[in-house]
């Protein structure tokens, strides 16, 4: 049915839209420094907010910075929310999707379900604790969404390669490699450009974080093709698989 289409327009449309409005709100309170902004100093300010061009090591924009404080914190943790809740659903249902359609490769896919679900966790916990009063919490969840997004958009490419769903996998196969490509590489020097001390250094690292978000959007918003020749049938595969597995077990 067309009407699955929505699952992963929804969950691309939930993150795009919610976490740039949260930025838009934290700019305009001046609570983050605009991403086009390279000039950063220590002393030009003693309260920690932005004036002006001037920003301090408290206002880099990332995306987890930008729902730090009050008012837009409370629409971050929504967007986190609703995004990882969304996510997990498409975890889950591409999966039954392939379990129906493509019976090899079913260790990959598991894994992929896997790796999707506890980016999910990872995500809702990182949204959830604030940087501010939580940090320890926060940082573990976003290493443990981005890690496992990494070898999800790896796995989720490789079966595109090997499982038949629509069709149309010769033309999203090489799409998706670069989208693949782009999480990894972005992913590395992220990690590596977040820990430097040096404020544009960690600039950049907040332009890689939002790139990486657009680029996972993208990646998404490609499953709209598999979604469209999704039925709600197939979630009927999850629990005879399961009824096999329990079988297994008891013989």
């Amino acid at each position: 049915m067309a009407f699955w289409i929505f699952l992963p327009i929804t969950l691309s449309a939930v993150s795009l839209i919610g976490c740039w409005t949260v930025y838009g709100l934290a700019l305009r309170f001046n609570h983050i420094c605009s991403l086009r902004n390279w000039e950063y100093s220590n002393s030009c300010l003693t309260n920690k907010t932005v004036t002006g061009g001037c920003c301090t090591e408290y206002n880099i924009p990332t995306i987890s910075g930008s729902g730090t404080q009050f008012p837009e914190n409370s629409l971050f943790s929504a967007t986190i929310n609703a995004a990882s809740f969304l996510f997990v659903i498409f975890s889950i249902f591409h999966y039954a999707h392939i379990l129906k359609k493509c019976t090899v490769h079913r260790f990959f896919s598991k894994s992929a379900m896997v790796f999707g679900c506890l980016a999910g966790v990872g995500a809702f916990v990182a949204g959830n604790c604030n940087p501010g009063e939580l940090m320890f919490l926060h940082y573990l969840g976003s290493a443990l969404s981005f890690v496992c997004i990494c070898f999800y958009t790896v796995l989720l490419t490789f079966l595109t390669s090997t499982c038949i769903l629509t069709g149309l996998e010769r033309f999203l196969y090489p799409v998706r490699i670069v989208f693949s490509i782009v999480q990894v590489t972005l992913t590395i020097l992220y990690c590596i450009f977040f820990t430097q001390k040096d404020f544009y250094y960690r600039h950049i690292s907040a332009i890689f974080e939002w790139t990486l978000s657009m680029n996972l959007e993208l990646f998404e918003l490609s499953y709209a093709v598999e979604f469209y020749f999704f039925s709600s049938s197939m979630l009927s595969v999850l629990l005879s698989n399961r009824d096999e597995e329990n079988t297994m077990i008891l013989s």
